[in-house]
């Protein structure tokens, strides 16, 4: 990973909200990378700061403090509308709900095309329209859809119309927000393979929001590991998932269902202490225990941690 050019650098971010007395830290001093070309999983629970982080990176959300850095710029500090539009355009996202996040008003067409004229991308409602049309026949719907409305649509197409949307501007960055979890089963995987065949045709990088941990390891060449607005767990896909060096990590696995009645009868949950490490007041960093497998803990669990990755070996 170390050649390859780092699209996206978060570093020590927080989104807090305030509710009276109340502050809600979401995301919790978290620090990750992106590299170009790569899709980094995020994952954890609901309520954990995933979609969070997603909005905050974009800047849906102003971040209460840290930085985020796209392609050597922070994006805080983007001068003048014409670096903030080409931000905008480099980096789009694909929303969980594709029933919701569709205006039911407006054709497919204007859909898609919305990007396009916010950019100034065309220069004729010919061209506006043939672009809609190649747009449609890349997610592998029919260019005669452009017409339609969203809720002629089932939930399948309808994210196929969202991320033809996200395409539309031509962007190198997508935030892909648990594009999957409001689908049917047997569509999930269409819809992923068809994130998958884009990302190699286009040279996209995601990062790819998810509880479903099963599905993250499938798609992603990295996963983060989030849990109460803090990032626990970083490593490549498979040592995650294989060998997970985080208590959270392995109960996260432990409750992944196997589609096989006897491994699924025999399969233990392990329960997760969540306060255990808010208790001991102990100052926790993420660790580098295992070559691009880092966990957060403090500096005398660190020959535990190396202990639990000598176990898999």
């Amino acid at each position: 990973m170390a050649e390859k050019k780092k699209i996206l650098e978060v570093k020590h971010l927080k989104q807090y909200f305030k509710n009276g007395r109340v502050t809600t830290k979401a995301v919790d001093d978290v620090s990750f990378d992106i590299y170009e070309g790569e899709t980094f999983g995020l994952v954890g629970e609901s309520g954990s700061g995933k979609t969070t982080t997603g909005r905050s990176i974009l800047q849906l959300y102003k971040p209460t403090s840290g930085e985020v850095i796209f392609e050597g710029k922070n994006v805080e500090k983007l001068k003048g509308r014409e670096e903030q539009l080409q931000f905008r355009r480099d980096a789009q996202m694909i929303f969980q709900d594709p029933y919701a996040s569709l205006n039911p008003r407006m054709t497919v067409e204007d859909i898609i095309a919305e990007g396009l004229d916010i950019h100034h991308l065309v220069k004729s409602k010919e061209e506006r329209r043939a672009r809609v049309e190649e747009l449609l026949e890349t997610v592998g719907l029919n260019k005669n859809h452009a017409s339609r409305f969203p809720h002629e649509f089932s939930g399948g197409q309808r994210q196929r119309i969202g991320i033809a949307r996200a395409l539309a501007v031509k962007p190198k960055f997508i935030v892909a927000d648990e594009p999957i979890s409001a689908l049917d089963v047997s569509i999930q995987a269409q819809v992923v393979n068809l994130m998958i065949e884009l990302q190699k045709k286009q040279g996209l990088t995601y990062l790819f929001i998810a509880h479903d941990l099963s599905m993250v390891k499938f798609i992603s060449d990295r996963i983060g590991v989030m849990h109460f607005g803090k990032l626990l767990e970083v490593g490549p896909a498979d040592a995650v998932y294989d060998r997970p060096l985080h208590d959270y990590t392995k109960s996260l696995i432990s409750a992944v269902p196997v589609p096989d009645p006897e491994v699924e009868r025999k399969r233990q949950r392990i329960a997760y202490d969540a306060d255990k490490e808010e208790r001991d007041g102990k100052e926790r960093t993420m660790h580098e225990i295992r070559p691009g497998h880092f966990v957060r803990c403090s500096d005398d669990e660190v020959a535990h941690y190396q202990e639990v990755a000598a176990s898999y070996e």
